[in-house]
């Protein structure tokens, strides 16, 4: 049974389960330039999925022989998906543009230039190594790669960058193996975790288990998607086998009131990407999304892009989707901010600056 607002009524939910029907809420405020500027940081994000337009068109004009539009404009149309699996198929050929360092370079350094157009401060990156690796690129270049643009951003813009390296689940334990080994062997600086992404549709959790074991015990932090196109079985897997810290939207998890419960207990917080949800049909539309049962359970909730560009959205956006989903307002905005900084892995002084750069922006702004 799933946790429902006062006065809500039962309505379809993707896959056929019952939720309910929101009613209309009133109108709120503009809060777009209070969140243009509010400083923020982003849990669950992917390196290829942010290369924005641009920085797509201009990796596939240096490789004219992939599909991928070299005009911008008419990438809009390309990032149409009609469902995971052909989100699937058209991410990875935006990955087989990256092929060489200085395209890894290239694409990890822009990312972050347009992070810190949105006051993002810091931001875990999720990376997957052996995409890069098995199209050829040397491992250690590529560590090079990602460490150089990483240092250079946090120079020239202020944004500090961390990665998660993930196992694409569509490439099976050979993947997972090597994952592993490049996160444990050639551990780059700003590696923080380790993750587990693709489809989880045939591709159950508990196998990943020797990996993350390994991850693990080399001090790596365990953030495994679960829950996004699968149940909740998936996210209890998640936990129980791959020992997740936390994890990648758990959109699912309002079907089990218990697992709701132990995650609020256990302060696991749910890395929630609303648009990116409809975009790939995991929910069917922005009005059911299960973000509210997930606060109202007590829930550490944090707000991402997963995607951005490929799923026409944005940090700032996705905030704006969270305020009128959740009725928030300025400080409630800046409580949403404050969750990603408390369920980030960035080290406590790095934390309490960004709460404050928070707490101060949110007094300045109501002091007008």
């Amino acid at each position: 049974m799933l946790c429902r607002p006062a006065g809500a009524t039962p309505a379809a939910y993707h896959g056929g389960r019952s939720v309910r029907t929101v009613p209309r809420r009133p109108a709120v405020p503009d809060l777009t330039p209070f969140i243009a500027g509010l400083p923020k940081a982003e849990l669950h994000v992917h390196h290829v999925g942010s290369a924005s337009p641009r920085i797509v068109a201009e990796l596939a004009a240096r490789h004219p022989d992939s599909k991928v539009p070299t005009d911008p404009e008419a990438l809009a149309d390309y990032f149409t998906f009609t469902d995971f699996a052909h989100f699937i198929e058209v991410y990875l050929s935006v990955v087989d543009l990256v092929r060489t360092p200085d395209d890894v370079r290239t694409l990890t350094f822009e990312v972050a230039r347009d992070m810190a157009r949105q006051n993002i401060r810091y931001a875990e990156l999720t990376i997957t190594p052996y995409s890069s690796t098995r199209r050829g690129i040397e491992e250690k270049a590529f560590m090079e790669a990602i460490e150089d643009a990483r240092r250079a951003a946090e120079a020239e813009f202020g944004t500090v960058l961390r990665w998660c390296f993930d196992i694409p689940g569509e490439a099976g334990l050979e993947a997972a193996a090597e994952t592993a080994r490049l996160a444990v062997d050639l551990r780059p600086e700003g590696l923080v975790s380790f993750g587990l992404g693709g489809p989880e549709i045939g591709v159950p959790r508990p196998q990943f288990k020797p990996y993350f074991d390994a991850a693990r015990a080399a001090g790596l932090h365990s953030v495994p998607h679960a829950g996004e196109t699968t149940g909740p079985e998936t996210v209890w897997d998640a936990l129980r086998e791959l020992g997740a810290e936390r994890i990648g939207h758990g959109t699912s998890a309002v079907q089990d009131p218990a697992l709701l419960a132990y995650l609020a207990e256990h302060r696991i917080a749910l890395e929630v990407c609303p648009t990116s949800n409809i975009a790939t049909r995991a929910v069917e539309d922005l009005e059911l999304h299960p973000i509210r049962e997930m606060v109202q359970a007590g829930v550490l909730v944090t707000v991402n892009s997963d995607d951005p560009p490929m799923f026409g959205t944005d940090l700032n956006n996705e905030y704006a989707v969270a305020a009128r989903l959740l009725g928030l307002d300025e400080r409630g905005l800046a409580a949403l901010a404050k969750n990603a900084v408390e369920a980030s892995f960035l080290d406590a002084a790095g934390k309490a600056r960004i709460v404050q750069e928070i707490d101060t922006y949110t007094e300045a702004w109501s002091a007008r």
